[in-house]
């Protein structure tokens, strides 16, 4: 977590946890406060693509 930024203005990026088994995030998102965007986890992969 420490690495990820927003990809956009390379901001701090806050987790929140929907769904997680014994090794990793299941579902949940990846939260910008600097562009207010967020970043959807699903199936384990986050999908950190700058919005359109």
């Amino acid at each position: 977590m420490d690495i990820l930024v927003c990809p956009v203005c390379k901001g701090e990026l806050e987790l929140t946890v929907e769904e997680e088994n014994e090794k990793e995030i299941v579902t949940g998102s990846l939260y910008c406060a600097k562009c207010d965007v967020r970043y959807p986890i699903e199936e384990t992969i986050p999908n950190l693509l700058p919005p359109e």
